[in-house]
């Protein structure tokens, strides 16, 4: 555990998406600085289901790691407080599934506060899909069909879009939204896609996959600014990452320029 505040947010992917790609679930474990880290999974948004469950078990049973999970579903006979296993971890893993449920049941326990404590205190929080939006000011959820914005913990500045290539009806709604300042300015990933944010700050893009990508999506009076974040490829060196507010920056200078 560092005292650097951090939090992983996959588009999607990892161990419930890609199954025999363990890239981005190996850089997870990376993220906690030990040689025998303590990760624990939450599988809330799915309602904790077995097979996803069994899922997290597969991938993390024979690695350098002591894995847990944590089922909120089913609490009778749990002997320990919920802050205690919380905090004695290195990371907590949150699968995908239904934002609008897991913060509801996150509230319920508490752990949405639990949870900011931990970060607070330099656990790494890493997730996918529903997982990763909880984590910003809002997102886009499809937890009741159609995509709609949804507000997030806000522990991140912005908002987040996940499955921007695995749900082509997603993007749409999340441009709208930024557009018409539904949701704040922020990113948009690809499946198979991580943002690495350390101390509220984008500090890396990795990605699993060739080809897949990110992009930072902004509205400047009325004009929607996409700057396309390309990715380190895991295990195949690093790419340049745009800073977030140049191509912003850009535009507010070229219409000063129009305005002289």
């Amino acid at each position: 555990m560092s005292g650097t505040r951090t939090i992983f947010a996959m588009g999607g992917g990892g161990f419930t998406m890609e199954p025999d790609n363990p890239a981005l679930d190996d850089f997870i474990l990376s993220l906690a600085g030990t040689r025998e880290p303590r990760i624990l999974f939450l599988p809330t948004a799915s309602g904790d289901p077995t097979a996803q469950i069994a899922a997290f078990d597969a991938r993390f049973a024979e690695r350098a790691c002591v894995s847990s999970h944590l089922s909120l579903f089913r609490l009778h006979g749990m002997r320990r407080p919920l802050r205690e296993i919380v905090l004695e971890q290195d990371v907590v893993y949150i699968g995908g599934g239904s934002m609008r449920n897991l913060l509801a049941i996150w509230r319920a326990h508490g752990l949405d506060a639990l949870l900011t404590e931990a970060w607070e205190r330099g656990v790494v929080l890493a997730g996918l899909s529903a997982g990763a939006m909880c984590w910003f000011e809002g997102g886009i959820t499809r937890s009741s069909g159609p995509p709609e914005t949804i507000a997030g913990l806000g522990l991140l500045p912005g908002s987040l879009s996940v499955h921007a290539d695995g749900e082509p009806e997603r993007l749409p709604a999340y441009l709208a939204a930024v557009r018409s300042g539904a949701l704040p300015g922020g990113w948009a990933a690809d499946d198979g896609v991580g943002l690495l944010f350390e101390d509220a700050r984008l500090a890396r893009a990795v990605s699993s996959r060739p080809g897949a990508g990110a992009q930072r999506v902004d509205a400047v009076e009325g004009e929607l600014v996409r700057a396309r974040i390309e990715p380190e490829l895991l295990g195949a060196g690093p790419h340049a990452m745009p800073a977030p507010g140049d191509a912003v920056e850009e535009l507010r200078a070229v219409r000063r320029l129009r305005g002289r």
